[in-house]
């Protein structure tokens, strides 16, 4: 895949996509989004929870667009977080968007990702925190995503 916002000459364009926002009726937006996606013959996976959505979806650029859209006329979904890249075929058999209790499993049921979220922290001050002796850095990445880059 190629992390681009504008279409080489591959014909799939691939979203990454989550955002944690209340959803009062997570089986009804499932059905909704389900719809689109089938409409479109968009393949991926959505997950919905009362707490947000999470997801990667892939298929023609007006048909991702389109589940985009829809996505962001929900309440609280205005803004997402969102990775584009595009490919030459498919990478997913199937849609599935199902409603889960998280959309990120964390097993803290007290827990409001969307109120008790972190900051953002820019490269430069990335650097000077993880300098401090009393950071203490939890490195979460799987053995993939730790073979293709490593902290210094």
């Amino acid at each position: 895949m190629t992390d681009l916002q504008t279409p080489p000459d591959h014909a799939v364009r691939v979203a990454a996509l989550y955002r944690f926002a209340p959803i009062a009726d997570p089986a009804a937006v499932r059905d909704a989004l389900q719809a689109v996606c089938d409409a479109g013959e968009v393949r991926g996976t959505l997950l919905v929870a009362p707490e947000g959505l999470n997801g990667t979806i892939a298929g023609s650029e007006a048909a991702v667009e389109a589940v985009l859209s829809t996505i962001h006329a929900m309440p609280g979904f205005e803004t997402l977080e969102l990775k584009y890249a595009w490919t030459d075929a498919l990478p997913f058999h199937r849609m599935k968007v199902r409603v889960k209790r998280e959309i990120v499993t964390m097993g803290q049921p007290d827990l409001d990702p969307a109120r008790e979220a972190g900051v953002y922290v820019s490269p430069t001050d990335w650097n000077a925190l993880i300098a401090d002796p009393e950071t203490l850095v939890i490195d979460t990445r799987n053995d993939y995503e730790g073979e293709i880059g490593a902290f210094e």
